[in-house]
């Protein structure tokens, strides 16, 4: 993949992350304000699709190609850029279906055409996988595309009961569980640590991930994903194994974190000390996100947690925020795939500082909530700090056009003289 097309697709990734910041201020403002546009439940349907589709997993996507682009063909590159044009489409076709109408016919087609070219990108990059040289990260890979596949299988659930009219309260919540742990915890954990893990081997030459830490978290995705429907009604056997799989998991982050300590990561990496910060409170927040895992595996705290929305709303955004959305601003950053200067180090700041000053409020208002206790002006707090990470978006956004504009300027300038 050429620089050009490298950078473009890189800026319209933060445009699409600008877009859901947009929505979540909207959605925010909505809460506390008068705004009747939207329906509320049409904007959070097309935020969450948004993300997962135009954000997070385009940006994956994008960064797994350009780990293989120098040793493709100009035909196999060519067909990578055209699922990546087909997945932002979707993206944009969902963005606007969804907000308009909700799940609809139109909707449902977007929806479609991005579950087919997931399929169509997971079949071409196997074939591909063994352009990369490093096993390790080839198998992270390679579970994460198997992850994304069988995510799917929740979207259709849904689509069926959409269509049908049938929607029982237990298997629509399971089906929309099933779809997020296998993205969250699935497709996106595993192609970022497979980037991460590129990332490290070419600051650490000689590091190394034991295979034990991959077998733990791929053995645990499928039975794990009984964290996420504890209320069900479920055998002695399985819950033993929902117990299990926790444990794996978080032993296996234990292990990571070893390893990189080690073999001295963060020593090798001290130059950038805003990599260095970022990268230890990204290793803070999956210990929390491990533990939290862990302690959901007794009862009592489990029916605490589902049974208060801000409790999994705050979860959802510790996953699919805190870590997943902040692991691919670092990454980019350290990787330099974005231009660096005062701008984009400015919005990075303060984009992440506001992702955790989210988390923080979420995290309050839920436990708040144990006693049903409403804490005065939380609403406007939490609208406050996702204004924050809006302006952090732009300014990381503004930074990488900034060039740009000035060229076109100067061009225009330059045209007026002659003319």
């Amino acid at each position: 993949m050429d620089s050009f097309i490298d950078k473009k697709f890189i800026r319209i990734s933060l445009l699409n992350l600008l877009i859901v910041a947009l929505l979540g201020v909207l959605m925010r403002y909505k809460i506390g304000f008068e705004f009747n546009y939207f329906d509320q439940k049409n904007l959070q349907h097309a935020h969450s699709h948004f993300a997962f589709t135009g954000w997070i997993s385009q940006t994956i996507m994008i960064l797994m190609v350009l780990l293989i682009s120098k040793e493709l063909t100009k035909h196999r590159l060519k067909l990578f850029k055209l699922l990546l044009f087909s997945n932002l489409m979707a993206a944009y076709g969902m963005l606007i279906s969804f907000a308009i109408s909700g799940y609809s016919l139109s909707s449902i087609i977007f929806s479609s055409i991005s579950i087919l070219t997931s399929f169509l990108f997971s079949y071409c990059y196997f074939k591909n996988l063994n352009l990369i040289k490093s096993k390790q990260i080839r198998r992270w890979f390679g579970a994460a595309l198997f992850f994304n596949i069988i995510s799917s299988l929740g979207t259709f659930a849904l689509v069926y009961m959409m269509i049908t009219k049938k929607i029982p309260q237990h298997n629509y919540l399971a089906s929309v569980y099933w779809y997020l742990h296998f993205q969250y915890n699935g497709w996106y954990l595993f192609a970022c640590i497979g980037l991460f893990l590129g990332y490290v081997q070419s600051v650490v030459k000689q590091f190394k991930v034991s295979m034990v830490v991959f077998w733990l978290f791929a053995t645990s995705c499928i039975p794990a994903y009984g964290l996420s429907v504890l209320w069900l009604k479920i055998s002695p056997v399985l819950y033993i194994l929902i117990i299990l799989a926790a444990i794996a998991q978080y032993l296996g982050g234990i292990i990571m974190l070893i390893r990189l300590r080690k073999y001295k990561f963060l020593e090798n990496i001290r130059t950038n000390k805003l990599s260095v910060l970022l990268f230890i409170i990204l290793g803070i927040a999956l210990a929390i996100k491990l533990s939290l895992q862990l302690g959901s595996t007794i009862p009592a705290i489990s029916k605490l947690a589902f049974g208060f929305r801000p409790i999994v709303i705050a979860y959802l955004h510790l996953a699919l925020l805190a870590i997943t959305s902040v692991f691919l601003i670092t990454y980019i950053y350290a990787t330099q795939k974005i231009k660096i200067n005062y701008l984009s180090i400015s919005g990075i700041i303060l984009f992440v500082i506001g992702v955790y000053l989210n988390e923080i409020m979420l995290a309050v208002q839920g436990i708040a909530s144990f006693s049903y206790t409403v804490i005065p002006g939380v609403n406007g707090m939490l609208l406050g700090i996702s204004l924050l990470i809006l302006f952090g978006i732009f300014l990381i956004y503004f930074s990488q056009l900034k060039k740009l504009l000035l060229n076109n300027f100067k061009h225009d300038d330059n045209h007026l003289l002659k003319s």
